[in-house]
């Protein structure tokens, strides 16, 4: 093995923070977001470090620098501000700093009364090479002449020891210095490591969706994209934000689903919209009763009028009856009978939806058709998509899909719907997947809940995965809605809309407590919408629609419910009662949830507070302010009474200090 450069730098860089997998995904960040980077930075023996954290945004040929801090124990911090979306770069730059190595050495030996002299000498070569430096550098004739002066100085004969020692005590003049390393000396991390930049939505939304289909005021009637537009105002009322519609493209006839997903339909029956494609089209069509692109562009202008923005529903998937399967038979799998391979789950059976085969020799056919799905809809206006079971679909053709779309335009929200194993669904965040669907609808019990939001909290899987939390899909009824009356459809509510940023319902059903499961057993409504058309008409007495109103009036009312940081968990001295936090990082502003998790008997209990969490001191009185009911409570310290019946289970506190 041949021996090292000579001048290879004696410093080390490692454990850099934030960082997802070594650099090689991005960081994710909301544009006016500070970007707090740490490292450990050291080298052999007791040279003096110094480094520098470079930064600047991908469109950005120069970088910027900024002087990191040391914090102690080899660790240096510093920050930037992301300010346009898209893609930033970081990265660190070290070297052993000699000028201030040479500085402390000097300062020692003259409190010890040696004679520094010639260490004085030895300050001025140093400074003199690194005003030489500058000069390569092309710095400003200032910052070259200071530095010169510095030297002389360092170096006059005329002055007293004492002098010389007091001007090499200048903290500006090495800050100056630092400016100008020997590069040969300097450490470079390379690759950047990056930040990817989402608009405010991508952190912060409440999402509401429905079936168009589902709309019509006429029992039994089609609804249409006009029917679905008069709906907009009673969901902006709420206080959504996003309305997410189920594929919205004609449905195949061939081996369609009846209702409760029965395995042969009735004439009449309308088919389940994933099973996409017919006569009429494809993905890039609309079903024909409907509407058309041009009613869709209405609903999405009267959506904007509102506040709202319109999620459109991506599946990689067709009917028997798409075009794609006519046009390209080889983006399909065949079985060995010579049919084309249907979608299965075994047991389950869906033969009315046929996967693409994205192992075909025409991978690249299909990837490109299959990004020219997106681009039509965004030609069309849509930015935001929530994507159908991306785990089953390779990862490299969602990294490429994503990054191509990204670059385009790099508002662009993508949902993933990924109920899968905890690492894929890391893995599809990681490759670009703005927010993803949870396991929160499952986790019931206070220890669960604490456990994985623990888990979804804590770096690195805070810095790359955005959790959106419902409580119910037109999939899932989960056995707690099934058993668990109004109060457990209040207590989840609540719990979404506080521990997540993002969180949303599946409409009507939800808001409406529907719970009967199609048998015993299973999570599928009785009923299900997606199988048949619904007739929703008004709202009847004692639906959630007050509570839903309410809860989504105190997540805009008050910032620190508008993000994912800075939640924290509080003890109780009763299992059954689930405490924590969320506060904004200066604490302006607090808010303290307390939910029972029994939806059958009233529940009470003592709490034991995080009073650092709630930046508190100890035993400091302060006032509870419940912004459900408007009542309001004098607290003190970290123990205080709390008492929830099943008619109203939650506390939503703001905390006055």
């Amino acid at each position: 093995m041949s021996l090292p450069s000579k001048s290879q730098p004696r410093v080390v860089i490692e454990s850099i923070t934030p960082s997802v997998d070594q650099g090689r995904f991005a960081v994710k960040r909301i544009a006016g977001d500070d970007v707090a980077v740490e490292a450990d930075v050291f080298a052999d023996g007791h040279d003096a470090v110094c480094a520098r954290l470079l930064h600047r945004s991908a469109s950005d040929p120069a970088w910027r620098s900024t002087p990191m801090t040391a914090l102690g124990n080899d660790r240096f911090a510093a920050g930037f501000v992301v300010v346009e979306l898209g893609l930033y770069e970081y990265t660190l730059e070290a070297w052993v700093d000699s000028i201030a190595s040479w500085r402390r050495g000097l300062i020692v030996k003259h409190s010890a009364g040696q004679d520094v002299a010639v260490d004085l000498l030895h300050g001025a070569e140093l400074v003199r090479a690194t005003a030489a430096r500058a000069v390569a550098a092309r710095a400003d004739e200032s910052v070259v002449r200071r530095l010169d002066q510095w030297a002389t100085e360092l170096a006059a004969a005329d002055s007293s020891i004492a002098q010389r020692v007091d001007r090499a005590r200048s903290d500006e003049l090495l800050e100056l210095a630092q400016r100008y390393p020997d590069p040969e000396q300097v450490l470079r991390r390379e690759p950047p490591l990056t930040v990817r930049v989402d608009r405010p939505r991508a952190r912060y939304s409440s999402w509401y969706e429905l079936f168009p289909r589902s709309t019509a005021t006429s029992p039994g009637a089609h609804g249409t994209l006009a029917d679905c537009a008069e709906r907009l105002a009673d969901i902006a009322a709420m206080g959504f934000d996003v309305v997410y519609l189920p594929p919205i493209h004609p449905i195949g006839t061939t081996n369609r689903k009846g209702r409760n997903g029965a395995t042969r339909a009735a004439p009449s029956d309308p088919g389940s919209p994933w099973a996409i494609g017919g006569d009429t089209g494809g993905h890039k069509a609309i079903h024909p009763s409907l509407g058309t692109l041009a009613d869709l562009k209405r609903l999405m202008a009267r959506a904007a009028e509102l506040g709202l923005e319109v999620a459109l529903d991506l599946a990689y998937q067709c009917s028997p009856d798409h075009p794609y399967v006519r046009e390209h038979p080889e983006w399909f799998s065949r079985r060995a009978d010579g049919s084309i391979q249907y979608a299965e789950n075994p047991p389950k059976k869906y033969e009315d939806i046929y996967p693409f085969d994205f192992d075909t020799p025409a991978w690249h056919e299909l990837w490109t058709e299959l990004a020219s799905v997106v681009d039509y809809w965004m030609d069309a206006g849509v930015r935001i998509f929530r994507v159908d079971n991306p785990h089953t679909k390779p990862l490299a053709f969602w990294e490429w899909l994503i990054a191509r779309v990204k670059q385009r335009s790099p508002e662009v929200i993508f949902l993933a719907e990924a109920f899968t194993r905890p690492k894929v669904m890391y893995r599809l965040a990681k490759l670009g997947f703005t927010q993803s669907y949870t396991y929160f609808a499952w986790r019931n019990t206070g220890p669960e809940i604490t456990g994985y939001f623990q888990e979804l909290g804590r770096p690195p899987i805070s810095d790359f995965f955005r959790a959106n939390l419902w409580p119910n899909t037109p999939d899932i009824l989960t056995e707690h809605l099934q058993h668990g009356g109004p109060a457990a459809f209040a207590a989840r509510l609540v719990l979404a809309a506080t521990l997540g940023a993002s969180y949303g319902i599946y409409g009507p059903p939800f808001e409406r407590m529907e719970h009967e499961p199609r048998e015993p057993g299973s999570e599928e409504y009785r009923d299900s919408e997606k199988y048949q058309i619904r007739t929703w008409g008004p709202d009847p007495a004692g639906t959630l629609v007050e509570l839903v109103t309410r809860v989504n009036r105190i997540r805009r009312e008050h910032p620190a419910l508008q993000d994912d940081r800075g939640l924290a968990f509080h003890r109780l001295d009763n299992e059954t009662l689930l405490a924590y936090s969320k506060s904004t990082p200066d604490r302006a502003n607090t808010i303290l949830t307390v939910v029972n998790l029994d939806p059958h008997d009233t529940q009470s209990g003592w709490t034991d507070l995080d009073l650092t969490a709630l930046g508190l001191a100890a035993d400091q009185p302060f006032e509870v302010h419940d912004l459900l009911t408007d009542a309001r409570y004098p607290w003190r310290g970290a123990r205080n009474f709390v008492r929830l019946a099943p008619q109203r289970p939650a506390h939503i506190l703001e905390v006055s200090r």
